[in-house]
């Protein structure tokens, strides 16, 4: 631990010390962002995927054959 000095902590320094805390989680957000909208597209795409061959092999097995008969 440091020792505890008797400087008095002003606003300024308080203000200067959350802005540079601010810019930090701001650039970390952002490059977190990119990551989200990139994983979200992924799952979106499984989905469908997943609905679509579900859908084709409900499709395969529910098929009714129907028989015309003329006289």
């Amino acid at each position: 631990m440091t020792a505890p000095t008797t400087e008095k902590i002003t606003r300024q320094d308080i203000e200067s010390k959350l802005r540079e805390i601010q810019g930090e989680v701001d650039d970390t957000a952002e490059s977190a962002k990119g990551m989200a909208v990139a994983v979200g597209a992924a799952i979106a795409v499984g989905v469908v995927v997943v609905v679509f061959l579900l859908g084709k092999r409900r499709g395969k097995r529910g098929t009714t054959i129907v028989e015309v008969r003329r006289f």
